[in-house]
């Protein structure tokens, strides 16, 4: 099956080996716990989670867009920082336009959607973007 025919499995809804097989990666590289990913995801059921890391499936729409996002912060940190110790160190480093406190914890306060994308915004407009 190719990449396309699986990204548009589930009548808009982004399937999730497309997704989840890439957020993985991004995440233990990053060092999250599994609350953490699962905030980051959208806070889904304990077990919907390990579902979906078990036998795939597809994401709800809100899911596919924060990993959307979290992939390109991921991406904008790599073009910006090509040592992945400075790109997490980034990452995890209180930052004076986020209040004093790293795009980690703004990501993971209220698990808001839009603080993923704010984090994703800041990094474009860093990289020129």
């Amino acid at each position: 099956m190719s990449v396309t025919a699986v990204a548009l499995e589930g009548g808009g809804r982004a399937a999730i080996p497309v997704k989840l097989d890439v957020f993985t990666p991004m995440a233990e590289a990053w060092g999250l716990t599994t609350e953490e990913q699962m905030r980051l995801l959208g806070s889904p059921p304990r077990s919907t989670y390990f579902k979906w890391k078990k036998d795939g499936g597809a994401l709800p729409r809100d899911t596919a867009e924060r990993v959307s996002n979290l992939l390109a912060i991921w991406k904008s940190l790599e073009i910006l920082f090509t040592d992945p110790a400075r790109s997490e160190g980034w990452l995890r480093r209180p930052n004076d336009f986020f209040g004093g406190v790293s795009a980690l914890e703004t990501m993971l306060a209220d698990g808001n959607f839009f603080d993923i994308a704010r984090v994703r915004q800041y990094l474009d407009a860093q990289r020129g973007g």
